[in-house]
């Protein structure tokens, strides 16, 4: 496993959990964004159609919410706490053609991300991460 906190030093900010589950999402969105096509172009797919198409299982709100739901489980409390508002924050739209509950979920998973990535705690972000990846890599598109 790479030293994520060289690679990715992240911004740390003293109280993330105060920030609206909305901005956390915002963050979470372009980290994970970056991490998934970091993933992609590592796994030798080197034109970028075949990035995008590749990146879209990861990214799709359908994939997202699935894997938040499948790692629950591993979830501290806090962890718990921070992606269960980003689940309920009143998003002012919510794209074409993706179901409302699974957008919200993916917003879910962002928040968490986006928290953790403010937080500095890069190495629990890897592992979570780590496991997204394996999730999505052995189901494909969940």
């Amino acid at each position: 496993m790479p030293d994520w906190n060289r690679l990715f030093p992240g911004e740390k900010i003293d109280r993330p959990h105060l920030l609206s589950p909305l901005v956390l999402a915002y963050i979470g969105d372009a980290v994970y964004e970056l991490l998934v096509r970091g993933r992609v172009v590592a796994k030798g797919f080197a034109r970028t159609g075949e990035i995008h198409s590749e990146s879209v299982k990861y990214v799709r709100a359908d994939a997202q919410a699935g894997v938040l739901k499948a790692i629950e489980g591993m979830l501290t409390g806090e962890e718990a706490e921070i992606a269960r508002r980003g689940r309920n924050a009143r998003s002012p739209h919510t794209p074409r053609g993706t179901r409302v509950a699974a957008y919200r979920h993916s917003t879910g998973l962002e928040c968490l991300v986006g928290y953790l990535y403010l937080k500095g705690n890069l190495d629990r972000l890897a592992e979570i991460m780590e496991k997204i990846f394996e999730l999505v890599e052995q189901d494909g598109a969940l």
